[in-house]
């Protein structure tokens, strides 16, 4: 299990700061949250790869239909070079329905549909844009005409990983995650749409990931790609007061087989956020081991 730290506050130097606290504490990745109109995450983890040599840096999450996917390949390739190799992408369709009149202040909403048209066309835009090769592409949202010049400095890494949010059971969602390399959970109970985080929190158990992680590692052997690396990232919260207390919180979702513990509390008071960080951040993860 490796564990990482959602930092839930928007103040960059603050950020910064946790992500040189978080690898000095024992923390394997940092991610920040993007937002509509914020702190620039993509500046906050190109600052904070220059602070850091090991922790992993990543969005927590990006909302790729929002994004031109070329714009997305400069700055997660920027980064990547940045901190040599260290960079997650965390993708998803950007909002939950409870959000949407919040999400859309500034653009119309397409619709969840072509929200997921776009996200898909995007993800087999990125690798190709990565790759800094020419190629072309004519798909229902994007037109890339051949050129010789393209990205003059590809990412460090072969393939920058790409974790997505999925939504189980549901097919379509599902495959999108499979062809990926790590599964962001959301759960779906039969007869309801996708839950929010706090009745995800009650209603997806480890159980339930497990049989989703099953389903995913047939398709991934399906498509001829079981053999490389895929992680299952789920999120909670722990205090980092009690150890014991931490670890019998994370260890039922380990050995159900999830890989990654991303910690945070998203319903800390605004003016609280920073103390709350910086406590939860150099109190270390809430290793099982």
């Amino acid at each position: 299990m490796r564990y990482g730290f959602i930092y839930p506050g928007s103040d960059p130097v603050v950020a910064v700061e946790l992500a040189e606290l978080a690898e000095a504490h024992g923390w394997h990745g940092f991610f920040v949250w993007e937002g509509i109109w914020a702190t620039d995450p993509w500046s906050v983890l190109a600052a904070s790869a220059m602070r850091t040599s090991q922790i992993r840096l990543g969005t927590m999450l990006t909302p790729v239909p929002r994004r031109r996917p070329w714009e997305l390949a400069g700055q997660t390739a920027t980064v990547d070079r940045l901190s040599g190799g260290r960079v997650t992408l965390s993708v998803g369709l950007g909002v939950p329905e409870s959000a949407e009149d919040r999400f859309w202040i500034f653009e119309h909403d397409p619709g969840r549909r072509v929200r997921a048209e776009l996200l898909d066309e995007s993800l087999e835009l990125l690798p190709k844009l990565w790759r800094g090769e020419p190629f072309e592409h004519e798909g229902p949202h994007y037109t890339v005409r051949r050129t010789d010049t393209m990205l003059p400095l590809p990412p460090v890494q072969p393939r920058i990983p790409i974790w997505a949010v999925g939504l189980w059971p549901r097919p379509r969602s599902m495959r999108r995650v499979a062809r990926l390399d790590g599964w962001l959970p959301n759960f779906a109970p039969p007869g309801e749409g996708a839950a929010g985080p706090d009745a995800q929190r009650e209603l997806f158990t480890p159980e339930i990931g497990a049989e989703a992680m099953a389903w995913i590692t047939a398709e991934r052997e399906r498509l001829g790609v079981a053999a490389e690396p895929f992680d299952w990232v789920q999120e909670g919260t722990t205090a980092g007061l009690d150890p014991i207390a931490d670890a019998a919180a994370v260890r039922p979702w380990a050995e159900a087989g999830a890989t990654w513990w991303l910690d945070t509390d998203w319903s800390v008071p605004a003016e609280r956020i920073e103390q709350y960080s910086r406590e939860r951040v150099a109190a270390g993860p809430p290793r099982i081991d």
